[in-house]
């Protein structure tokens, strides 16, 4: 079981955005910028391009719902969106708010919001979405 499957069950705590039946967004809890969100499928499929086209086309539908909801919350030019897949084997789309290409670079140091600044970014995008 990933720690996303945990997170998902409950069994470990996250700052949740939003949630259907078939996917969890919640922050990111070593974020690029305010707001940085991450979309997984309740699933658990470790590579992204392994999931079968219904599914994988349904979760960018979640995200794009999960963006517009970040683009409400936080202040930012776009909500950029990319596919890493390395650092958990659970298949997920990184959310972060930029102004430019340089806001995404995941080498840059991040950001160390405290609990209560993560309920209250949590919170923001919540209720947009």
């Amino acid at each position: 079981m990933t720690i996303f499957s945990k997170i998902i069950a409950g069994e470990i705590p996250c700052y949740k955005i939003a949630e259907n039946d078939r996917f969890f967004a919640f922050l990111d809890i070593n974020p690029l910028a305010k707001g940085h969100t991450l979309v997984v499928p309740k699933q658990e499929t470790d590579y992204i391009f392994d999931l079968d086209d219904t599914l994988l086309s349904e979760m960018m539908v979640f995200s794009k719902r999960v963006a517009k909801a970040i683009e409400k919350a936080i202040s930012c030019k776009r909500v950029g969106v990319t596919v890493i897949g390395l650092e958990v084997p659970h298949a997920h789309i990184h959310l972060v708010p930029i102004n430019k290409e340089s806001d995404i670079y995941f080498g840059s140091p991040k950001l160390k919001p405290d609990n209560e600044e993560f309920k209250m970014i949590a919170q923001a995008i919540a209720e947009k979405f």
